[in-house]
């Protein structure tokens, strides 16, 4: 099977599969109009041929129109249009099923990356012990966020799962019942989900994927690298922000944060149950049933008779374990011996809390609360508002209270006061795992720290067992992350808050805000600089640093290749865990079946191994290569800003994209901006509607802009040997590289082309193809490619399909838009202005949902 290359496989099993099962599909009557299927495939014919002839969207609806429809009204026009959504919607699903099905085929599971590739690397080094060591002190933490960039009900969830164990075995008949339901079923949520909505849909994966994915995993090291001995507590564990990810989303409230909380322990209770009934038909032995059905009646009673009770405590359920094992061994010829194993590992991983309840607010929002807290409480002289940094810092350490939510009245503060008690009551429900990082995003000062530090004093929780996480994001920020964490470390009151939690610091790092803030280049470089100054710093002070990464799904929002990025970071940065973002569709796509969970949670994994133990100092950059990386970033972030700063840089997101329809989705429970003004303001702007924004117009700006202007002055300056070395010779820069190959990919600047004559925007536009076409230039002539990411050639085709499948869409969604604009100026009669913005709402879903290989 794996003789065949990649692409070879990709072509077998995806690509012709998709035509065989589209052809089916297309046929399928989805309501009393049956000529829906037979008009779509002509009109994407048309929308093909219309951009290479380089007609506007507008051009190629009416050439249809008038080739294939009798004398049809703009109504007429619409429904048609609004059906073809329908379809392309499906289709989508269908191509996400058949890549789903076709995963273990078409990658392989025990190749380079895997955890059987690290073993036998380990075997082949006599580096076996060295292996042992670096797993004993390093963890793969992948972290769930409700984050709106994929929006599928639960119903349509369920499909995609039938449907891919369909395709996989070939079921015609069950294929084409489930493509008849897909056809059916509702894919739009009529009213936004709340957070809690949020956290059930992606405790589906975890019970349904992440589960037995990571228990396997651990599994295979205790039998085959830690020879059955001791393993650390958990190599692999999870973390989850829906319900307690309060930044800007007003929705997180302290009974949403605990009812997920309660959620999450029910949920891993049921996993435990269903595993304990698997063991009870194989454990048929005198002296070991009696136990197992003791702990089966416990956990029955604390998943199903329950209001809140647990029936069994940790240390007993684990202590009931070890004695079956002892029995098991001594008495019964250690008979399904591995089986106990596994459930005692998935114990170690998840706990009685499964995943780790982040709650994270941000430090502006901190600011208001303590302006309230302040005039409460005593404690804080009468002038404190107006002192220094430094004299507020001195305040902050010494103080203690008992401060409740009945204390204050606004409701902000006191939902922050209700997070850190609601920290408390899930630590004795769940155990310490269950929340015990609170993150401040935004964070700009030690101030931020040291208040959210404070507050946990002022409600009575003297020495929390909790770690406050930072999060930089700006450039700005990133670039003063080691001297705002010196004065922390050097803070009496901070030192001895870190002593109790062993000396280690969990930073966290904001990719998504920080490409939007400095471009591309600049964010990556900011945050590889503020990795090594914040490990030199570390280090000085006795401290373990500890990197969290705000990554998603795309290039520029720090996605791409992932592991790679792991891969490469030299010796200067310390890497004892990757902890990483993981939302929306590259959830799905990257871990939303057992084997895609699997290739790439174990490729996380192997990453870290290989830049700890394989290729250690192998990606050390030199002085030359920096001095070289930090030019580029610097050029780069120079065209960047000049561009942000256009004057028509808003007011083109605001009326040639998608960007103010994104809040009218329903996909998520967060509002698109951080503030309620009406006014677009740059900076309240989340970061995944503006990337998102740019990638509905097939522009991918964020993940490409400036690098074809930085690349350009060294060729010009005759320095192009010195890039060419730097590609060359690290792996950070080349990942880079490649990750920006595919953001140039996604782009397709024939949809927006009509543009360029537009009186308001049309100069704009140029700017951005400009550079487009001089970074795919330049990093063709760089990588001495003939084709972007012919290194990647399935992954190419899996972005060129996808890209042919919505190419209506996009043609659907950027007439709508043509039509509005006409509106707005007095060229069209407003009558139908309503339904042409629900069209291009409408078409966003599956141009988000076509996205997922972005990750």
């Amino acid at each position: 099977m794996y003789s065949l290359p990649k692409i070879e496989r990709f072509n077998q099993h995806v690509w012709l599969k998709y035509k065989l099962f589209n052809s089916v599909f297309i046929t399928l009557p989805f309501d009393e109009i049956d000529n829906t299927g037979v008009l779509l495939p002509l009109f994407a014919e048309v929308c093909e041929n219309g951009f290479k002839n380089t007609l506007s969207p507008k051009e190629i609806v009416e050439t249809f129109a008038t080739k294939y429809l009798e004398n049809p009204s703009e109504q007429d026009k619409l429904d048609l249009m609004f059906r073809f959504i329908q379809y392309v919607e499906r289709q989508i699903v269908l191509f996400d099923a058949i890549e789903d099905a076709a995963f273990p085929i078409v990658n392989n599971m025990e190749g380079r990356g895997s955890i059987r590739d690290m073993k036998e690397k380990a075997d082949q080094r006599s580096k076996n012990q060295e292996l042992v060591r670096f797993l004993n002190d390093f963890q793969v933490r992948t972290v769930l966020t409700a984050h709106p960039t994929q929006f599928y009900p639960g119903s349509v969830l369920g499909i995609i799962t039938d449907l891919t164990e369909a395709i996989r075995v070939n079921n015609l008949v069950q294929i084409k019942e489930l493509l008849a339901q897909l056809g059916k079923t509702p894919f739009i949520k009529k009213e936004k989900p709340t957070p809690f909505d949020e956290a059930v849909s992606l405790i589906w994966y975890l019970e349904n994927v992440f589960y037995s994915t990571i228990g396997d995993m651990l599994q295979y090291l205790h039998k085959n690298i830690y020879k059955n001995h001791q393993m650390p507590k958990s190599i692999v564990n999870l973390g989850f922000w829906p319900g307690g990810d309060r930044d800007g989303n007003p929705f997180v409230t302290t009974e949403i944060t605990l009812k997920v909380a309660d959620r999450l322990r029910t949920s891993i209770l049921k996993c435990y149950y269903i595993d304990i009934r698997k063991l009870k038909r194989k454990l048929t032995f005198k002296g070991v049933d009696t136990l197992l059905a003791e702990v089966e009646h416990k956990l029955y009673r604390s998943v199903f008779y329950s209001q809140g009770e647990i029936f069994i405590t940790i240390q007993a359920f684990e202590e009931t374990l070890q004695e079956i094992k002892k029995r098991v061994i001594e008495h019964h010829q250690s008979l399904y011996l591995d089986e106990i194993d596994l459930l005692l590992n998935k114990l170690a991983a998840f706990g009685f809390h499964f995943a780790t309840l982040d709650i994270r607010q941000n430090s502006k929002i901190h600011r208001q609360v303590f302006e309230e807290i302040v005039q409460k409480m005593d404690v804080f002289p009468p002038h404190y508002i107006s002192l220094s940094e430094t004299e507020k810092i001195e305040i902050l350490s010494n103080l203690s209270g008992n401060l409740t939510e009945k204390d204050v009245e606004n409701e902000m503060t006191k939902s922050t006061i209700g997070s850190i008690h609601a920290m408390k009551t899930i630590q004795q429900k769940n155990g310490e795992l269950g929340s015990n990082r609170y993150i401040i995003s935004n964070n700009e000062s030690a101030l931020n720290v040291m208040e959210t530090l404070s507050m946990f004093h002022l409600c009575g929780w003297n020495n929390p067992t909790v770690d406050i996480v930072p999060l930089f994001e700006s450039v700005d920020d990133l670039q003063h992350a080691d001297v705002i964490m010196e004065q922390l470390y050097a803070n009496s009151a901070y030192k001895k808050h870190l002593e109790s939690r062993n000396n280690v610091q969990t930073v966290m790092l904001g990719f998504s805000d920080g490409t939007k803030d400095g471009g591309y280049l600049m964010a990556n470089w900011s945050i590889y600089k503020a990795k090594e100054s914040l490990t030199i710093m570390s280090r000085k002070y006795g401290i373990k640093v500890l990197f969290f990464d705000g990554r998603g799904g795309p290039p520029a929002r720090g996605g791409g290749k992932t592991h790679q990025f792991y891969a490469s970071l030299g010796p200067s940065i310390e890497n004892n865990q990757i902890q990483v973002t993981v939302q929306g569709q590259t959830i799905s796509s990257n871990f939303g079946t057992l084997d895609a969970c699997r290739y790439n949670l174990e490729n996380l994994l192997s990453a870290g191994a290989t830049n700890q133990l394989f290729s250690k100092g192998n990606n050390q950059l030199s002085d030359h290569d920096r001095a070289v990386v930090e030019q580029l970033s610097e050029l780069s972030y120079e065209k960047y800003l000049q561009f942000k700063q256009h004057p028509k840089f808003i007011p083109y997101l605001e009326k040639m994209s998608t960007l103010n329809y994104y809040a009218k989705t329903n996909i998520g429970s967060r509002p698109s901006k951080r503030n309620k003004s009406e006014q677009l303001v740059f900076e309240e702007l989340r970061a995944i509607p503006f990337v998102g924004s740019w990638s509905q117009l097939k522009q991918n700006v964020p993940g490409f802009f400036g690098v074809g202007t930085a690349l350009q002055h060294f060729e010009q300056t005759n320095q192009w040997n010195k890039v060419v070395d730097l590609y060359k010779n690290s792996l950070f820069f080349k990942t880079l590289i490649e990750n920006s190959m595919m953001a140039l990919c996604k782009s397709f600047f024939p949809l927006t082309a009509y543009m360029r004559k537009d009186e308001e925007f049309g100069e704009f536009w140029q700017i951005i193809y400009d550079e487009f076409l001089e970074t795919k230039r330049l990093l063709l002539k760089l990588s001495g490619y003939l084709e972007l990411m012919e290194n990647y050639p399935d992954g190419k085709a899996s972005i060129q399909i996808r890209e042919q499948i919505v190419l209506p869409l996009l043609t659907i969604q950027q007439y709508a838009l043509i039509k509005i604009n006409e509106i707005k100026k007095g060229r069209s009669e407003p009558d139908l202005l309503e339904v042409y913005e629900k069209l291009v709402t409408r078409s966003l879903f599956g141009n988000i949902n076509a996205s997922r290989n972005s990750a």
